[in-house]
């Protein structure tokens, strides 16, 4: 049995290349994200407790909406009430945090591809 012979140099530098131009065309899309806040906005309607209100026996008379921010904080929960206009605002920032983790999560596994392309010395 013949050994194979090492790939080209020029075609691990061409491959390295491939993956530092998808790099920097990650590190783009990261540059143009917005505010990024870690944690989820929620809206919920309840019911009051009083067995007279409506929203005792009506679904579509429960009270709210509440918009409520949750977030972990040092492995805790930690939750707060959020306006109409709070959550608006707040709500494309909570978004853009998940893209950012996307596109974090595939400038790892670019970067590991690049680290297992270099060829041993």
């Amino acid at each position: 049995m013949r050994a194979s012979s090492p790939p080209d140099p020029r075609s691990w530098d061409a491959t390295i290349e491939q993956l530092e131009q998808r790099h920097r065309a990650l590190l783009r899309q990261i540059a143009e994200i917005g505010p990024v806040l870690r944690g989820t906005i929620g809206t919920y309607r309840t019911r009051c407790g009083s067995p007279r209100c409506r929203c005792a026996t009506d679904r579509a008379a429960r009270h709210g909406p509440y918009h409520i921010w949750t977030r972990k904080v040092g492995g805790k929960t930690i939750t707060r009430m959020l306006s109409d206009q709070q959550a608006m605002r707040l709500q494309p920032w909570t978004q853009n945090m998940r893209r950012l983790d996307t596109l974090l999560k595939k400038l790892q596994e670019l970067t590991l591809r690049a680290a297992q392309t270099v060829p041993r010395s």
